[in-house]
């Protein structure tokens, strides 16, 4: 199919091939009939990434400083790979779509049926391409008589829907609009609808007629003309309230909706804009100012919007989910004229066009494209490789892939990747484009029915690891998976009996067994006599609560990161463990862990989310038989206070990933042996699942050895 894209990097928009998404178990997948492309917001993006680097640098200094911090840590290398590659993304455009449901997720088919039209919302998910996959409380039924081509402005319609009720419009209020975009358009119609006498204003003469025609009793495009066309028609007190939905950085409309707000009113902040405010003329009015939260209850949150929770009626009678059936009924009602706001309309095949045309700044306001009949996919082919070469397939491409694997993979000896598939098509597609895979796909079984793939990388979210592993064992595909293996006991059981039947390499991405900054200190204690002991300490730094790995998906940090470090500690080791006691911080992704190993050695992992950001990341320090070593963030290596490894400013932090697949590679080719048994593979994993579960009890869990 195809899908259009913003190229941060050059500034370019691109319509790129990409593999049709898979549909998620609470998703709706929709063949697009129409979109609608909101000039204004996406010629900033546009205007964003036309911007030099130093000119994106100085848009999101937030974005400079992580870099730095990055840097800090990580070395010039890393960090300048990370930039680039983050730079390389194809950012997918559009956010407010209509069409025909294809096919329906499991825990939404009482909802919805194919053939059904749906609008559907949301950035990243409601995107100007043939096909999209979106979550339930994104979607909105279509009612009947409604057009595609007016059903696609629902979302834009939400936001100005939302902007209304926070200004608690009532009947009889005098109501101003400032800024008379698309939004501020749909802002007037809705405000009049509900009764309000509504005004409008704008610099554009011809957006203040349009108002007009939708239901504004006047409007004005001049300060100085509507200061006593505003006076006159509120009887001298000034608005009730007034919603800025102007996109300007100046703080100018803030103070202007001072001016004309009566005393006591609502201003309501739905678009960006300048937000330092006169404290004196808000004060004196005891002014309420609000920000508006987009398309309303529900965005922003990724149990709402995700997942499909459901908000109780009686707390939010509301959500952005509503919003979006409430605007199509308007429509339907005939309420809201969203035609009277389609300045152009251009065929998909055209949309590059239509791009051009808003890039050159004309005066657009509603841009609509309208796609053709979907025509079936051609299926992806599978190039044949040499006999010598391994070929490697990748299962999520997501951030830590592309980032990481993708790039070493292609350097290590003897692979050549084979397909890319993840579950949607425009990561997949890009990632095989950057990296030389031979196809791109959506979903696993493309990968594990391909003759030329001879191993999978599972890099996909945590809860899927154990089942995915499972398949590509019986499908004949060695495996390598990151961290962890598995979330519960009994998807081990599952993988340790696949694996007795279907014996291929299997590898766990505990990559810090590779590192060159960690393999001396595991040499040198090795040779100590009598028990050792080892203390690590891990300065996570806090997930974002929208962050997955938090969730159901990710089984939370405890299993899902600090796995590296009890599996880390049994390498040091080289010993067993014998019996886990962990504790957690209250309301922290802070953990202490206790590890006993069977030869009496100890080890400690402090692992902690509220250390300093500018703190070493990582600092491993080991002792036994009168010795002593510590490693500091793959900077340095010391033993006996003797240097064994140290690392330059241009250098990267090598955390033994390059190291790690080179093994796998060469263990697939049966060059060599397999570098971790899966015995140990397992024991690393009951070792994690233990401290879970002494978290949970407070008691100290044994292990059978």
């Amino acid at each position: 199919m195809k899908q259009i894209t913003q190229n941060v990097r050059k500034g370019k928009i691109e319509m790129k091939t990409v593999p049709l998404p898979s549909v998620g178990t609470g998703e709706v997948l929709v063949a697009t009939k129409a979109s609608l492309i909101s000039a204004g917001t996406e010629r900033m993006v546009m205007e964003f990434a036309s911007k030099s680097l130093v000119g994106k640098a100085k848009s999101r200094p937030d974005l400079v400083a992580k870099t730095m911090g990055k840097l800090k840590r990580d070395g010039l290398a890393a960090t300048l790979q990370s930039v680039f590659g983050r730079l390389d993304e194809p950012l997918p455009l559009g956010y407010s779509a209509a069409g025909t449901v294809m096919a329906v997720g499991a825990s939404v088919a009482h909802l919805y049926a194919v053939g059904d039209s749906v609008a559907m919302a949301g950035a990243g998910l409601a995107n100007h391409a043939q096909v999209n996959a979106v979550p339930k409380n994104l979607t909105a039924k279509m009612p009947e008589g409604v057009l595609f081509e007016h059903a696609c402005y629902a979302t834009l319609a939400a936001i100005a829907l939302q902007g209304v009720r926070n200004a608690g419009v009532a009947l009889g209020d005098r109501v101003l609009v400032m800024g008379l975009g698309l939004v501020g358009q749909l802002a007037v119609q809705i405000a009049a609808a509900a009764g309000a006498q509504v005004a409008g204003f704008d610099p554009n003469r011809q957006r203040g007629d349009l108002a007009v025609q939708g239901g504004a009793i006047l409007a004005a495009s001049g300060a100085a003309a509507a200061d006593a066309a505003f006076a006159e028609f509120t009887g001298g007190r000034g608005f009730d309230s007034v919603l800025i939905c102007a996109a300007t950085d100046s703080d100018g409309p803030i103070a202007q909706a001072a001016a004309w707000a009566r005393d006591r009113a609502t201003v309501v902040l739905v678009g960006k804009v300048g937000t330092a405010f006169p404290y004196a003329d808000f004060m004196k009015k005891e002014l309420t100012v609000k920000t508006s939260r987009s398309y309303g209850p529900g965005r922003y949150d990724p149990a709402f919007e995700q997942q499909g929770v459901a908000y109780p009626a009686g707390y939010v009678p509301h959500t952005e989910a509503d919003h979006l059936r409430e605007v199509l009924e308007l429509m339907a009602a005939g309420t809201l004229d969203v035609g009277l706001l389609t300045s152009h309309m251009f065929e998909f095949g055209d949309a590059l066009k239509a791009y051009e045309m808003i890039a050159k700044g004309g005066d657009t306001l509603g841009v609509v494209l309208a796609y053709p009949e979907l025509q079936a996919e051609q299926p992806y082919t599978s190039v044949a490789l040499r006999r010598d070469e391994l070929g490697v397939s990748l299962l999520g491409p997501g951030a830590f892939a592309r980032g990481t694997l993708l790039p070493l993979l292609k350097k290590t000896d003897g692979v050549a990747l084979a397909g890319i598939a993840g579950k949607g098509g425009l990561t997949a597609a890009h990632a095989m484009e950057k990296f030389e895979a031979t196809f791109a796909a959506t979903g696993e079984n493309a990968l594990l029915e391909d003759a030329n793939t001879h191993a999978v990388v599972i890099s996909t979210r945590h809860s899927a690891h154990a089942a995915q592993v499972v398949s590509a064992l019986k499908a004949g595909k060695h495996v390598w998976v990151e961290k962890p293996l598995s979330l519960t006991a009994k998807d081990l059981e599952k993988i340790e009996a696949t694996h007795r039947a279907h014996p291929q390499v299997l590898m766990v991405g505990f990559n810090r067994r590779f590192s060159p900054y960690l393999q001396p200190l595991r040499d040198k204690l090795a040779e100590v006599r009598g028990p050792k002991q080892i203390m690590i300490r891990v300065n996570a730094g806090k997930l974002d609560d929208a962050n997955w790995q938090s969730g159901a998906e990710g089984g939370g940090r405890l299993l899902g990161e600090a796995c590296h470090f009890t599996d880390l500690a049994l390498y040091l080791a080289g010993s067993p463990v014998q019996s886990v006691t962990a504790t957690a911080g209250k309301g922290q992704d802070c953990y202490s862990i206790t590890l006993r190993h069977r030869d009496g050695s100890l080890s400690v992992i402090l692992y902690t989310s509220e250390n300093h950001p500018q703190a070493p990341k990582e600092m491993v320090s080991v002792s036994g038989g009168g010795n002593s070593g510590v490693m500091t963030n793959y900077k340095t290596t010391l033993w006996n206070g003797r240097t064994l490894k140290c690392r330059g400013f241009f250098g990267s932090a090598d955390k033994g990933h390059a190291a790690a697949l080179q093994a796998f590679a060469d263990a697939c080719r049966g060059r060599a042996p397999v570098p971790v048994p899966v015995a140990e593979l397992l024991h690393s994993s009951h070792v994690i699942l233990a401290a879970a579960e002494s978290v949970k009890t407070g008691q100290p869990v044994l292990l059978s050895i």
